[in-house]
């Protein structure tokens, strides 16, 4: 089992999460954060670390929610991996729990 960065992430991108990670599984994109799953060792630090509520076990992930594991892996690979904290974008907060949210999705 793995964490997951799931929709809510996307255009909010704080990085709370990254700094208590004890093996430097997350990686930034320019609107988003996702978390390598051949790196994550299951700590669960990160998951109380989210403002917004992002990161969920892969066994907690609603069905709505099941293609971000995918998506994860897929950009770990492609992304740089970010290990301290950052502001987050300006207007972060204004996208906090906005749904349908994926088509804003930067690569």
């Amino acid at each position: 089992m793995t964490f997951v960065v799931t929709e809510n992430c996307i255009k909010c991108k704080y990085t709370d999460c990254v700094e208590v990670c004890p093996v430097d599984c997350f990686h930034e994109g320019p609107n988003f954060l996702v978390i390598d799953p051949d790196e994550c060792i299951d700590c669960a630090l990160c998951e109380p670390e989210c403002p917004v509520e992002a990161i969920l076990s892969e066994d907690d992930l609603p069905d709505s929610q099941q293609h971000f594991v995918e998506l994860n892996a897929e950009l770990a690979a492609e992304w740089p991996v970010i290990t301290e904290l950052v502001e987050p974008p300006a207007d972060a907060d204004d996208w906090r729990d906005k749904p349908n949210k994926l088509d804003l999705l930067e690569r």
